[in-house]
């Protein structure tokens, strides 16, 4: 199967493209990337240099896929962080035609906006271009907490709560919502919980919340590579969810015990496959 990413990317360390590629490709899947940015590295550290390049680069390199002919074995369609809001028409304009070649494929939006942490942290028309165009198109939507809150409007402090915010999302596009991170004011410190959310069904998982020194990057563009690709390939969200929780955790985990400043993806490269250990999701609502 085949995967049209669209997102930043970084020569070192792991960021957009750099974080999703591999896991994707390490699920068994060949992965046309499209990068948005090419920066040295991700912008939590002090400097970075590299372009961001213009729509219109972007729109050459798809539309030279589509002289390809290929669009129509295009499986699903994959979008992180836009740094211009003018990219959300590049995305729109391939999710068309991909769409248009396979009228099967799924288009993942990971709603790349901000954390809890740092609040947003993108151009401040993003937020309107991914709930008033974006979401409109996507059939899986991959947000954190944050973004979750911005996007329902909701102020989210429980899992009821959650659930609610994720099913008001249900009906303006998207048939499947995956809640990347799920931390609440009076739950566990060392709990982090991920939500799956579709008309039918709601799971939750916990897993254990591993603290670093610095903000890790790449972690939801990871994730959402990861849930996008157990998704495609078993149309199961409750195994799907287990997947990703085990797989990221076991990312994490190897990371925290090495002190890495970087999420050690190609270290735990086996475990993206087949985590070692599983957190069983238990159903919501």
């Amino acid at each position: 199967m085949n995967i049209l990413s669209i997102q930043s990317h970084v020569a070192y360390g792991h960021a957009g493209n750099s974080s999703a590629v591999f896991p994707l490709q390490r699920m068994g899947f060949n992965v046309w990337p499209v990068n948005t940015v090419m920066f040295s590295n991700h912008t939590g550290y002090d400097t970075w240099k590299g372009p961001v390049f213009q729509p219109q680069t972007l729109l050459d390199v798809i539309e030279g896929i589509e002289q390809l002919n290929v669009m129509s074995r295009c499986n699903a369609v994959l979008s992180g962080y836009m740094g211009d809001p003018a990219v959300a028409d590049v995305i729109l304009h391939a999710v068309d035609k991909v769409k248009k070649a396979n009228p099967q494929a799924l288009y993942c939006c990971d709603p790349v906006m901000g954390d809890r942490d740092t609040g947003l942290y993108v151009n401040h028309q993003i937020p309107a271009f991914f709930r008033d165009q974006l979401l409109t198109k996507a059939d899986i939507l991959t947000p954190n907490h944050f973004e979750l809150e911005i996007l329902s409007g909701q102020t989210i402090h429980s899992p009821e709560q959650a659930l609610s915010a994720a099913r008001s999302l249900l009906g303006k596009g998207p048939r499947v919502i995956l809640v990347t991170s799920l931390i609440y004011q009076d739950s566990d410190n060392d709990i982090i919980e991920m939500m799956a959310v579709t008309e039918t069904e709601a799971w939750t998982v916990k897993a254990p919340l591993l603290h670093f020194k610095n903000t890790m990057s790449g972690c939801g563009d990871a994730t959402s590579a990861l849930f996008l690709a157990k998704y495609l390939m078993t149309e199961q969200l409750k195994s799907s969810l287990e997947h990703v929780a085990g797989a990221m955790y076991a990312a994490f985990k190897l990371t925290h015990q090495h002190q890495g400043s970087e999420l050690m993806l190609i270290e735990s490269q086996d475990q993206l496959v087949k985590p070692q250990e599983v957190f069983v999701a238990q159903p919501i609502g």
